[in-house]
């Protein structure tokens, strides 16, 4: 639980510390775009490897907070499961959790996920889409079958999200930021 803070406490401040500092553009975004063109623009190909890349970093993080909103009032839940599936990424949670229902209201969130090393870290921002495809949900579980004693494809709980013009920043105190869409 103490590592769970200090993560937290370590994530609150280095988004502080990054704020103001500029991101470097790469060849897969243009500096004047916004979040959805930019995602939109990219080829196929260079969409799905920035994708997994991103998804790679979370699996590599373990645990990582979502920041959602209700309201004026933001809130932040660790999360742990992230799945491609048929050229998208996923996050799953309950219907019935209060994570749930704020992303139904407000699409738009970000991620923080931390590396073990404690010096780097990403941030991932886009809106999320539920996905009430059975297979999808299946595949899900098949894939995190410690989850199978939660949920069930069919229960009515399980929602599985998708993130659509997802940005990833890659952060750390040595190197200058990175960004990609996805």
């Amino acid at each position: 639980m103490k590592k769970i803070i200090f993560a937290f406490a370590l994530l609150l401040s280095m988004a502080a510390c990054t704020q103001n500092k500029p991101s470097q553009a790469t060849e897969n975004e243009t500096t004047t775009a916004a979040p959805a063109e930019a995602a939109e623009s990219i080829d196929p190909q260079t969409k799905s490897e920035n994708m997994k890349e991103v998804q790679a970093y979370l699996k590599e993080c373990g645990a990582f907070f979502i920041a959602t909103v209700d309201g004026d009032q933001p809130h932040v839940r660790a999360f742990g499961v992230s799945e491609i599936i048929n050229d998208r990424l996923y996050i799953m949670t309950g219907k019935v959790k209060d994570v749930y229902k704020q992303m139904a209201a407000n699409g738009k969130f970000e991620i923080c996920a931390l590396k073990p090393s404690g010096s780097e870290w990403m941030r991932v921002a886009g809106t999320l889409v539920n996905d009430e495809t059975l297979a999808v949900k299946e595949e899900f579980l098949n894939r995190n079958p410690g989850l199978k004693s939660m949920y069930k494809a069919d229960d009515d709980n399980m929602a599985v999200l998708y993130i659509t013009n997802g940005t990833a920043r890659f952060c750390s105190f040595s190197e200058p930021e990175r960004k990609i869409s996805f």
